[in-house]
């Protein structure tokens, strides 16, 4: 099934469940294309926060709330969180007669404070870029430009590459401020330029804050603000009383290929091969792949003192999976992978590689092709027994 086709399944689904849905995503990403498939804008039943005319419609929001039948679509939730509670209020009716979808461009944890009167009565969605299997399976194209879809279907690669930068300075000048990032948009800049440079590495505030001359608290803010504004994922360390030391650093990650090529400069393939960046690029991506398949999973990384690691490890309906991402023709098993299993206790260790063939690699190990994951829509579709 194609990726935007099960967001909108998901959606649906929720809006059946819940009295209020919050979708939430990263802006630009295709919060409002997705909103208005349920509610056509320009409906009484659509309020856009950015739109003066509906903050206007808003001042009074119990009035303007309450006699809306069917579902109301909040867009830009985030400008307006005193609506919450009158959320709330019209959440409780007894007869149910409006189911409230509201739109954030914020993590949950970034909406908490607002968003706690809501306990019990809100369902998270969040919406992801598009994926290949929207691209016709255009794998290439997906991980060099990334899920944005003004940037995966833009024309040509120099047109995808311009809507990107122009995201990023866009980012740099406006949007972040609303995550409590208040340096000049220019060090804002080198600031998503050296987060770049430490994907897929565990995070090393101390040398963000050195490049550029802050804190280190503030740099760790910071961070955290880019992982509100979803965009960037920090990964924490698993650790468990297994009789080693672990490495208790989180690894970041930008979730937009795309996005982490124009912090780089890469703007094509070939620029991408090149890139001494590659491996972690592709890590990143595959990541991405495997997660927006796991629903609401607990997600770790894994590193020992000794060296031993694991790039993924998932919790998902009950099971232990481990996911390793290797570029490479014919991934082997590894000293790192023979550890992961013996100390984790996973149900099964995926190899998450390129190429197309499935093969078995040791007793509860399998190498996994990037196609076969993106046949499936859900990981407790793979079938570990067939190689």
């Amino acid at each position: 099934m194609l990726a935007r086709e099960q967001d909108e399944t998901r959606l649906r689904d929720a809006l059946r469940r819940s009295p209020v849905v919050l979708l939430i995503g990263a802006r630009q990403v295709g919060k409002t294309t997705l909103a208005r498939t349920v509610v056509a804008p320009g409906s009484p039943n659509y309020f856009d926060l950015e739109d003066p005319v509906d903050l206007a419609r808003l001042e009074e929001p119990m009035l303007a709330l309450g006699d809306l039948h069917d579902v109301v679509v909040i867009d830009e939730v985030q400008r307006r969180p005193d609506l919450f509670p009158v959320l709330r209020v019209l959440a409780d009716r007894e007869d149910r007669p409006a189911t409230f979808l509201v739109l954030g461009s914020a993590s949950p944890h970034a909406l908490r404070q607002s968003s706690e009167s809501l306990a019990g009565r809100v369902e998270v969605v969040e919406l992801a870029g598009l994926g290949p299997t929207d691209l016709g399976g255009d794998t290439a194209t997906a991980w060099l430009r990334g899920g944005f879809p003004r940037s995966s279907l833009a024309d040509d690669d120099e047109d995808s590459l311009r809507w990107r930068g122009s995201y990023v300075r866009a980012l740099a000048n406006r949007d972040l401020a609303d995550f409590g990032m208040s340096l000049p948009a220019a060090t804002i800049e080198r600031f998503l330029g050296l987060v770049g440079h430490q994907h897929g590495n565990l995070w090393n505030a101390a040398a963000v804050a050195r490049a550029l001359d802050i804190g280190e608290t503030t740099a760790r803010r910071y961070i955290e603000g880019l992982a509100d504004a979803l965009l960037v994922r920090i990964l924490p360390p698993w650790h468990v009383n297994l009789g080693k030391r672990l490495v208790r650093s989180p690894k970041v990650f930008y979730r937009d290929s795309g996005l982490l090529h124009a912090l780089w400069g890469v703007g094509s393939h070939d620029q991408l091969l090149r890139h001494p960046g590659i491996g972690a690029s592709w890590e990143g991506f595959a990541m991405e792949e495997v997660l927006r398949r796991a629903g609401q999973a607990r997600a770790h990384h894994w590193r020992t003192s000794n060296g031993a690691e694991l790039d993924l490890l998932v919790e998902v309906a009950g099971r232990r999976l481990g996911f390793e991402m290797k570029r490479a023709d014919a991934p082997r098993l590894t000293p790192s992978m023979r550890s992961a299993l013996a100390d984790l206790d996973l149900d099964h260790l995926w190899v998450l590689y390129p190429g197309r063939r499935r093969y078995r690699l040791a007793e509860g190990a399998t190498a996994l092709g990037l196609d076969d994951l993106l046949a499936v829509d859900r990981l407790d579709d793979l079938d570990e027994h067939r190689s």
